[in-house]
């Protein structure tokens, strides 16, 4: 499994994603960050969101 963590800049940009949809992901509380730095910035390890994202679409509306 891929350990690197990324910024929330490169983790939208390996998503294809917006950063404003990463932060709005994150502000709803559907995913969430292997690590915060001391000033509040937030790192990722990009196969953790991902998997986030599937259990998303796995859940029953």
């Amino acid at each position: 499994m891929d350990e690197e963590l990324v910024t929330t800049a490169e983790l939208a940009a390996r998503l294809k994603l917006s950063t404003r949809s990463i932060y709005r992901y994150y502000a709803d509380g559907k995913i969430t960050p292997d690590f915060t730095t001391p000033g509040g910035e937030h790192r990722w390890n990009v196969e953790n969101v991902k998997e986030q994202l599937r259990a998303l679409r796995r859940r029953p509306t």
